[in-house]
């Protein structure tokens, strides 16, 4: 039996003295989180580039005072003072810079991570994507906002990601001590829903609990994975391809994730499958060929794929350490501030990713449709980045994020109109064109704001604890986006009126069904040869809400404390490590 050993976290790890010098310099990348978002599915998935910057300058920095900072504007001299830092940070050298040709080592590790972020992505897919979908005909929009929790745990990995990164068997390895098993019960998970997906899809309302403990489980453990797998994108890679990290981890969680969202719609559709004379695949066929590689690819890690042992540096901290250095970071006013902003800053497009998607297929826009504007949008998806890229550099990252806030809304705003006046089934090629631009650009905006802030991330986040610093600042990133879908999805219904009509002989019969919201209620009205007549619809008066305070708080807090936060020296984001 090996042996469990509890070993110093690698979130901090990095830290090691150069024997020549004396001096302090980071040895190991953090990890630099990244969402992909669509105005139709409205899912956010965190990715990890590689941060690994050497600058003398950055090491006197952590003797500033982790509390009392001011948020006014700095004067002139602290503004030149803050630009040259910005410019120097920026000059640095980055270790993850290729410097020849890659090696057959490190093409190999790609293809590992490749595979490994593809297990990952394919559940999340399910999980966060299509299944909302296809539950979206047989659920209230408060049932779904219940199965909507299982997106949570993706967003809340900075809670036991040091010790996912501690404790491991050593005859194993640090990282295949949890993939292992992690991928072992992915697999297992998606077998058991395959066999009892016919019972829990037939009868969805009643097993609404069952289905979100089965899929928040299986993001849960998920979560876990991509945790392990991080870390070990670290060590895989060589010193001077690290920055293919976040490229391997693009290419297969992006994979997974369209595969089982935007591919998998498409080939459940009855309709699609006889257009293109292609065989039709149900859920239960789909999780159970999945189950089975998730065992094929974790027998062959386990018996193919030796990890490598890790050095461990003067620097590496217990768990309760990390968990401390956590908190001293929350405690800086300035991060306080980036918290608050972080935390309300997409509740201004909340009703529009959680809900707009969910009523154009109420109005009849198909699944297949669908998945064909969400696989159109992925290149420009990839192509915003690319530009945002380029313009969150220099001293002003948080430009870019600010500027795309009113766009993105009045995209929303337009998603909201379309709801309201889409056409009758089936709709025109002309207004599907309108659609696909209309989303197009909607994530464009979104790709916009997420690169910005990611940027602003990278430049402000210690060096010394990287990996802590970033996953925590990505955290409330992220929670910002997963904390409004449940109340949105509730809050649809909550402001919904509805009433069951009977009509005879031309005459409206009055009914003793008060409501015809509810699950019980729309089934009383059907029992009695009612129709459900819809008069308010919450989705409209909950998106307005949404959009309101989201134009509010723009000018109110976002533009001021963004114009504050960038304007702080390097100095002030630093900590002192215990």
């Amino acid at each position: 039996m090996p042996k469990l050993r509890n070993k110093k976290s690698a979130l901090t790890r990095g830290v090691s003295k150069k024997q020549s010098s004396g001096e302090l310099t980071p040895t190991s990348p953090s990890k630099k989180s990244m969402a992909r978002t669509s105005s139709l599915n409205s899912t956010e998935l965190s990715q990890r580039a590689s941060m690994h910057r050497t600058h003398a300058g950055d090491r006197l920095e952590n003797d500033a005072e982790e509390g009392g900072v001011e948020m006014n504007l700095l004067r002139d001299g602290e503004q030149r003072q803050a630009a040259r830092e910005t410019d120097e940070w920026g000059e640095s050298h980055q270790p993850g810079e290729s410097k020849g040709p890659m090696s057959s080592k490190d093409k190999r590790a790609m293809v590992l991570l490749c595979i490994l972020y593809l297990i990952q992505g394919v559940p999340l897919g399910l999980a966060l994507g299509s299944v909302p979908f296809l539950l979206k005909d047989h659920l209230s929009y408060s049932q779904l906002a219940t199965f909507a929790l299982s997106s949570y745990p993706y967003s809340l990995k900075l809670l036991w990601s040091p010790i996912v990164d501690s404790v491991y068997f050593v005859n194993l390895g640090r990282r295949k001590s949890w993939i292992v098993p992690m991928q072992l019960i992915v697999g297992t998970v998606m077998l058991y829903i395959s066999f009892n997906v016919q019972r829990l899809m037939d009868d969805a309302a009643s097993h609404v609990g069952e289905l979100t403990f089965v899929f928040t489980s299986l993001v849960l453990i998920s979560a876990t994975q991509d945790i392990a797998v991080d870390g070990w994108a670290l060590t895989l890679l060589s010193q001077d391809n690290l920055s293919y990290a976040s490229t391997c981890q693009t290419i297969g969680l992006n994979t997974g994730y369209f595969a089982s969202f935007t591919v998998f719609l498409a080939f459940n559709s009855v309709e699609f499958t006889q257009s293109w004379g292609v065989p039709h695949l149900t859920l239960s066929s789909y999780l159970k060929f999945w189950g089975v590689v998730c065992y094929a690819v974790t027998f062959g890690l386990l018996f193919l794929k030796k990890e490598d042992k890790e050095a461990h540096s003067e620097a590496d901290m217990s768990i309760t350490g990390v968990y401390k250095q956590i908190w001293a970071i929350c405690k800086l006013k300035h991060i306080q501030s980036l918290i608050v902003m972080h935390f309300f800053a997409k509740l201004g497009f909340a009703a529009s990713d959680a809900a707009t998607s969910l009523k154009m297929i109420e109005k009849g826009f198909k699944r297949e449709e669908l998945a064909v504007a969400v696989l159109i949008d992925f290149p420009f998806q990839i192509a915003g980045g690319w530009l945002a890229a380029k313009w969150s550099r220099g001293d002003r990252p948080l430009r870019p994020w600010v500027y795309a806030f009113l766009p993105r809304l009045a995209f929303c705003l337009l998603g909201t109109l379309v709801v309201y006046w889409f056409p009758t089934t089936p709709i025109s090629k002309t207004f599907f064109v309108f659609l696909i631009v209309q989303t197009v650009l909607s994530s464009f905006s979104s790709t916009v704001q997420f690169v910005g802030i990611s940027a602003f991330h990278t430049r402000v986040s210690d060096p010394l604890i990287g990996g802590t610093y970033m996953t925590l600042l990505n955290t409330f990133t992220n929670l910002g986006g997963t904390w409004p879908k449940y109340f949105v999805l509730k809050g649809v219904d909550m402001f919904s009126v509805a009433s069951c009509k009977i009509v005879k002989s031309g005459l409206e019969v009055a009914t003793k069904v008060t409501e015809c919201v509810s699950d019980e209620g729309k089934a009383m009205c059907q029992d009695i040869g009612g129709q459900c007549v819809v008069e308010t619809d919450g989705y409209y008066i909950v998106s307005f809400v949404c959009m309101a305070f989201g134009v509010v708080f723009l000018f109110a807090y976002i533009i001021p404390t963004a114009r504050k936060l960038q304007e702080l020296p390097l100095s002030v984001w630093r900590i002192k490590l215990e």
